[in-house]
């Protein structure tokens, strides 16, 4: 019987568990339209140490326009790029390449966003 409890326990804490960490998935390119604040980044969801971050991603009309990037000490604007959504997931094209970055939203609300890149950095964003 404390087997049966045990398993069913189990089960459902990791039914709950993935739920908790399900990922957003986007339909269209227009869920994330807008000018988003990037206030941090992290290697991973429990690294302790976030590095913070001054630069701001604008989304418009298929295109994201990467603002106020700091590098030696002066600001710099990326060319726009075009992104796009593919399998529910943000497809940002690499400045000078036919290849692209992909984004997994894991939290999306009115005022904040938070990305997953393909090596598993997550970049935490507020609506600006």
């Amino acid at each position: 019987m404390k087997r049966i409890n045990l398993a069913a326990l189990l089960l459902g804490l990791s039914l709950f568990g993935s739920a908790v960490y399900a990922d957003v998935t986007l339909q269209t390119k227009e869920e994330v339209q807008g000018a988003w604040k990037l206030q941090y980044s992290k290697n991973s969801l429990t690294d302790k140490q976030p590095i913070n971050r001054e630069d701001t991603w604008v989304f418009k009309d298929g295109k994201l326009t990467i603002l106020h990037i700091p590098r030696e000490g002066i600001y710099y604007d990326q060319p726009p790029v075009a992104y796009d959504v593919e399998d529910g997931k943000l497809k940002v094209a690499i400045i000078g390449s036919g290849r692209f970055d992909v984004f997994t939203v894991v939290e999306k609300d009115d005022k904040n966003m938070t990305l997953k890149g393909k090596f598993g950095n997550y970049y935490f964003f507020n609506q600006k």
